[in-house]
């Protein structure tokens, strides 16, 4: 039968309409130059280019000519007054500062950036900027042979993400994460890029979708979005503690944490009711594990409504919360985004009244059903709401909680696409756009609202705040988890390189939920999860309904004196870790390493995803396989000295060492120091005595750590309250010098300072300052020797 309708000459129906693969912005037709802004107009579209530093440049594409030079929410660096020289010639335009030159080819447009040397950073070859075939905005880069790419915020896989296509689309991901799983629950489209010891990195500022391809083609990749315009930050580096603190410069630094937030961390979906978590508390008490933290998980509400106790499971949290913080604990709650629809529901009522929730462009609420039910959604993008939602916090700041935590905020949602209608409108501050544009900073915006309103309610005192999803710059509010992983050994495996990799991408305060979220963990893979979990920034044991216990006594006493052993660590190496913390808030750096960081010219460290390090010395390589006592490592260049045994081991090659259930192989670089505190129930007790373990060699070597103290809960380190102590160390054979710089106003709680010298013999001298230590004891067994400075 004919179909006689219009229908018949759909221009889709014969497909013989001309595809374009791609649409090149083609040449630049006239330039013009506003401020610090370069503009060049092309025959299909225009692109600017701005300095935000000397060491940072960006570039804006629009195929309708329609440049807009506003930036995300994930943006908080102001561009600075930068002195560029400019030069024309026949066949381009050259804008060079003290550190980068841009040369743009005008036809076709091309921009090839260099460094100071003449080495090209980053540069496009037969195809630039422009749309791919799906209409998406597109910029193609050229790839040499010998780079190596890391970073993509939160991806599976292993460390180097050369030969992958990833999608950047914030999602709830239940099933099991595998290297197939592509978008999680993050989205930060930035990476850095090593080629031959230099680094230098790359942000792609879009909250749609976005898609980086470095798999197609083996000479050049993409990075595309659904909508918008192509929007990019290139950093110069050259090292990659450079490009993390130029991304950190762009995107801002993590605050530091209250002190509580570092040890470690309790939790379960869910601690059903008052009295379980009090026999949780009391249990640790008893065996005499440490604890910082229990969580409750969704069931402590009304009904799942947000801002409630439920009243006959939970009869008196304000005493129960009391009574834990008196021995050390925080409780830390769920607050998912999800509103229960219920007129008799206050913050449902209010949300209505003062029109709070996303709605549809017609004016109709958006509802979807999550925990609560059918739910409405708090539009986050608006300032009044994030006001609203923040002050709502006051509830749990009354009651003695300091900490929250924002699950379910991608948003997640009970339905085929796992999330809000994309047609969905956002107010964004009176710039009104869809959930698609939307989407990805979702999260964010809701970790903003709560930290602020948190940092508000707590009269100086820091707010902690975990967060599943978030987008570029959420280290400004928030620590991450890595989502509902499993109790796999294979998902041990893949939590190393994904923090690293979240290191790598401004999120310092990141880790996994220890033992695995979903299916049954064991004895023995929690144990070797425990002891890696005692080195990653964030140190939390979670588990799902329904599935076996995992506390750390859960299996048996022969697994629990060990679990307990390495709870133990985490609190002797607070002060070490601690510093580092601080000095991530300060430059970007992670406190978990890969080693690519500290040796970018070692080649065996380009992928090197089963080992990770803590600050600049300190090597961790554990056991990441059941019933394994052994293990192949890396330590690069150098001596090396096993934590544990203080024997020596020569770097710069593999070798096989063993390791059984009991042992996590640590290595710390010869010459160099680290920070203990003491053993203790958690981060409230006060330490009596810091000490400095030094590891001397017989060469002549200088090292120069720094040990930072403050009072560990409020901001009073801002106004000065701090103290860093710096050591610059000189060993030689028989002597060691010690030279001891103070600075801030803080007096540390610790009594006296000491000194444990591994590797001494016994003639050893210690000079701090130019006076001789005295001596307290050596041990000719163990070659050390301590001191009192």
């Amino acid at each position: 039968m004919l179909d006689d309708s219009s229908f018949a000459i759909h221009p889709g129906q014969n497909g013989k309409h001309a595809k374009v693969s791609y649409r090149d912005i083609s040449s630049i037709v006239r330039m013009s130059k506003e401020g610090n802004v370069y503009s060049y107009f092309c025959e299909a579209g225009s692109v600017a280019l701005q300095f935000v530093r000397e060491d940072i440049v960006r570039i804006v594409m629009n195929v309708d000519n329609n440049l807009s030079m506003k930036s995300s929410v994930a943006i908080v660096k102001k561009p600075e007054e930068v002195e560029v020289k400019t030069e024309e010639t026949e066949g381009c335009f050259i804008l060079s500062t003290n550190t980068l030159k841009v040369e743009i080819s005008k036809s076709p447009l091309r921009i090839n950036i260099f460094d100071t040397q003449g080495e090209l950073i980053v540069g496009e070859g037969a195809r630039g900027l422009g749309l791919n075939e799906k209409g998406d905005v597109i910029c193609h880069k050229m790839m040499s042979e010998h780079d190596h790419f890391y970073g993509f915020g939160e991806k599976t896989g292993f460390l180097d993400k050369r030969g992958e296509k990833m999608t950047m689309w914030n999602s709830d991901v239940y099933a099991p994460h595998n290297p197939e799983t592509n978008a999680l629950y993050q989205s930060i489209p930035y990476f850095m890029t090593l080629r031959d010891g230099k680094a230098h990195g790359l942000f792609f500022d879009s909250t749609w979708e976005t898609t980086f391809d470095l798999q197609s083609k083996e000479d050049s990749y993409t990075f595309s979005a659904a909508g918008g315009q192509i929007d990019y930050y290139v950093m110069a580096g050259p090292t990659p503690k450079d490009v993390l603190y130029q991304y950190s410069e762009l995107t801002g630094r993590m605050p530091l944490p209250p002190k509580w937030a570092l040890g470690y961390h309790q939790s379960r979906y869910s601690y059903e009711s008052e009295q379980e978590v009090r026999h949780i508390a009391k249990t640790f008490s008893d065996k005499k594990i440490p604890v910082d933290v229990i969580y409750l998980d969704i069931h402590y509400m009304d009904e799942y409504r947000v801002f409630t106790f439920n009243k006959l499971q939970f009869p008196t949290p304000e005493k129960m919360i009391q009574d834990l913080k008196e021995v050390g604990i925080r409780l830390v709650p769920i607050v998912d985004p999800g509103v229960k629809e219920d007129a008799e529901y206050e913050i449902y009522q209010e949300g209505i009244r003062e029109d709070y929730f996303c709605k549809y462009i017609e004016g109709n609420i958006y509802f979807g059903e999550v925990w609560p039910g059918n739910s409405a959604f708090p539009d986050f993008t608006s300032r009044s709401v994030r006001k609203w939602w923040g002050a709502k916090h006051s509830y749990y700041s009354d009651i003695g909680i300091e900490g929250i935590w924002n699950d379910m905020n991608e948003p997640a949602v009970f339905n085929e696409t796992k999330t809000m209608d994309v047609k969905v409108m956002h107010d964004n501050d009176n710039d009104p756009r869809t959930h698609r544009e939307l989407h990805n900073i979702y999260g964010f915006m809701m970790g903003k609202a709560t930290y602020e309103g948190m940092k508000d309610h707590l009269n100086g005192k820091r707010p902690f705040l975990l967060t599943r999803a978030g987008y570029a710059g959420i280290q400004r509010y928030a620590a991450v988890w890595t989502g509902d992983n499993r109790s796999f050994w294979e998902h041990l495996q893949m939590s190393l390189p994904m923090c690293m990799n979240l290191g790598l991408s401004g999120v310092a305060f990141t880790g996994p939920d220890v033992g695995g979220f979903a299916h049954d963990s064991n004895g023995e893979l929690l144990t070797r999860w425990t002891q890696v979990g005692a080195f990653t920034p964030y140190f939390r044991n979670h588990s799902a309904i329904g599935t076996v216990r995992q506390e750390p006594w859960s299996f048996g006493e022969k697994y629990e004196k060990i679990i307990k052993k390495y709870i133990e660590l985490r609190y002797q190496w607070l002060p070490q870790i601690y510093s580092l913390f601080e000095e991530a808030s300060r430059t970007g750096i992670p406190v978990m390493r890969p080693l690519l960081m500290e040796y970018p010219e070692d080649e065996n460290t380009y992928n090197l995803s089963d080992q990770f390090m803590i600050g600049d010395n300190v090597i961790v390589a554990p056991i990441l396989q059941p019933t394994t006592q052994h293990r192949v490592i890396y330590l690069p260049k150098g001596n090396w000295v096993n934590y544990w045994t203080d024997e020596l081991v020569v770097g710069g090659k593999h070798q096989l060492i063993e390791a059984d259930l009991e042992t996590l192989p640590i290595f710390i670089k010869q010459g160099t120091m680290i920070a203990h505190g003491d053993i203790k129930k958690s981060t409230d007790i006060v330490d009596v005595n810091r000490t400095l373990h030094l590891y001397v060699g017989d060469t002549n070597t200088t090292y120069t750590y720094s040990l930072y103290e403050d009072d560990g809960s409020t901001f009073a380190y801002k106004e000065g309250k701090y103290l860093y102590k710096t050591f610059t160390v000189h060993c030689y054979s028989n002597k060691v010098e010690i030279s001891v710089k103070d600075d801030g106003q803080y007096i540390p709680d610790w009594q006296e300072l000491i000194v444990v010298v591994h590797g001494a013999n016994s003639q050893l001298q210690l000079m701090v300052n130019g006076e001789i230590a005295k001596n307290k004891s050596y041990d000719n067994i163990s070659k050390k020797m301590l001191f009192s400075i």
